[in-house]
C-alpha cells in the first residue's frame, strides 16, 4: 500500500487526526489533484469542480486536528477517494 493510500485510510478512518503528519497529508492532497500555494506558514490547496479551499498549517511535524477532519469533510463531500 502506498504512502498517501495509507494516509488516506488513516484520515477517512478517522483514528486519530492529531496523529496525521503534516507531510503525508500534503502528499495526499497533491495526489488527490490539489494545486498548492505557499503563502509564508500556509498552504493552500485548491482543485477544479471542489468550491472549498484547504488551508493547512504545521504543528510540529503534524497536521492540526482540525484541518485534517476538515480535509475529511471535503474527500467524503466530492468523493475524492475514488479517484
Amino acid at each position: 500500500m502506498a504512502r498517501q493510500e495509507k494516509t488516506l485510510h488513516h484520515v477517512l478512518s478517522r483514528s486519530g487526526d492529531a496523529n496525521v503528519r503534516f507531510e503525508d497529508l500534503r502528499s495526499l492532497l497533491v495526489s488527490l489533484g490539489f494545486i498548492e500555494r505557499i503563502r509564508g506558514s500556509h498552504y493552500m490547496f485548491g482543485k477544479n469542480g471542489v468550491e472549498e479551499q484547504i488551508n493547512l498549517q504545521r504543528e510540529g511535524d503534524k497536521a492540526k486536528p482540525y484541518q485534517v477532519k476538515q480535509v475529511r469533510i471535503i474527500i467524503l463531500k466530492y468523493d475524492l477517494a475514488q479517484e
